[in-house]
């Protein structure tokens, strides 16, 4: 009866490419939309996955990564005080607009790096040596400035110079780093060099990095230090997890990405629904045969399962599988973010799911109303 059912499904082209098609379809958008936004909340948490250190200090005030609250200078000896701290070393980090050769400005993530141990470099070096930094007038720019300066006719590499606050800014090295919500290249150079390249303020420090000492648990060393005032502390993982749910809870990328989410479910059931009810009315003058031959609802309705969830689990393959296309071609340029973890490809298939148990039961609803006489009428 089984093998019955798919020559059933198998023979009606025409419904059951529909089937599929609108099961694929929904798979699609999901699977893709959902991924970008992924993708999208991953970017921004990049300034905490480029720095790479088990605790970040901030401004009390601060919620989310790309938040700056600058600090005095001396929060850097406060927290070095504090029991079970390693070592604690300043960073600098802003946006300043970078004058190209050619007279135009390109935004940039000025990143100041501490000077004496360079914690926070890059881990990802291209061209040149992340050491370089301590020459003078020294910076190291990322992939994506690379591609930003080319869009303009400008090519960059190791050796060239352009402007940053009137001040000259010497190419030493090239890096590779995760690509920013805020859209901008990073650079990096020394603490004190990103002091003289940004504008003059009276607390110029943005965030403090700490290594804790081994053995001390780090629950405690955030206490602790948060108990000086005026600051906080976070590990790197809750530094990033506050920086997604702060965008997730303050824009709109959630709503506009969860609307067409919701669009693919709907279109999803409506198709498969439609076209398989239309698929069980157009053969239920075998079903009702097969029910004046003997045939239960119980063999009925495996058949009618398993004409579903084939088509379901054909389409959910395709779907999700033109997604994955979709995101290694867009992965190869950089733009528009896509990450998809384990946990979308089981939320698409859970919902593929539902679709196929709904078409099944509004066609069975139509074969258990079905006599088994109406095969002599």
């Amino acid at each position: 009866m089984l093998r019955l059912a798919l020559k059933m499904l198998f023979g009606d082209r025409a419904k059951y490419a529909m089937l599929v098609c609108g099961l694929s379809f929904c798979a699609l958008l999901m699977s893709q939309q959902t991924s970008v936004f992924c993708g999208l909340l991953l970017w921004t948490t990049a300034t905490v996955r480029n720095i790479r250190v088990p605790i970040w200090v901030a401004d009390s005030k601060v919620e989310q990564a790309n938040e700056v609250v600058p600090l005095r200078e001396i929060e850097v000896q406060r927290v070095r005080s504090v029991p079970g701290v390693e070592w604690a070393v300043p960073l600098f980090w802003t946006i300043l607009q970078a004058r190209l050769p050619d007279g135009t400005f390109q935004g940039v993530q000025l990143t100041g790096l501490d000077g004496a141990t360079l914690v926070g470099r890059p881990s990802k070096m291209k061209e040149g040596r992340i050491e370089d930094l301590r020459l003078p007038n020294a910076v190291i720019v990322d992939q994506v400035a690379i591609a930003k300066f080319a869009k303009r006719g400008i090519r960059l590499k190791v050796g060239a110079v352009f402007e940053i606050n009137d001040k000259e800014a010497r190419v030493v090295g090239i890096c590779e780093t995760e690509r920013s919500f805020l859209g901008q290249p990073y650079v990096f150079t020394t603490y004190s060099r990103a002091l003289e390249y940004a504008p003059p303020q009276r607390k110029l420090l943005s965030f403090v990095l700490v290594q804790p000492k081994t053995g001390v648990p780090v629950g405690d060393l955030l206490r602790r230090i948060s108990a000086l005032g005026g600051v906080r502390a976070f590990t790197s993982d809750q530094f990033a997890w506050d920086t997604l749910i702060w965008y997730f809870r303050n824009t709109g990328i959630p709503i506009s990405f969860g609307t067409v989410v919701i669009l693919g479910m709907v279109v999803g059931i409506a198709i498969a629904g439609q076209t398989f009810y239309l698929f069980v009315h157009e053969n239920m003058r075998f079903l009702a045969a097969l029910k004046a031959m003997g045939a239960g609802l119980g063999v009925l309705t495996r058949m009618v399962f398993l004409q579903a969830f084939t088509v379901g689990f054909i389409g959910y393959g395709l779907g999700v599988g033109l997604a994955a296309l979709f995101g290694n071609i867009v992965l190869r340029k950089g733009e528009p973010p896509f990450y998809m973890p384990w946990q979308i490809l089981a939320f698409t298939g859970a919902v593929i799911v539902l679709i196929c148990l709904f078409s099944a039961l509004v066609g069975l609803l139509k074969v258990a109303r079905t006599e088994a006489a109406m095969v002599f009428k």
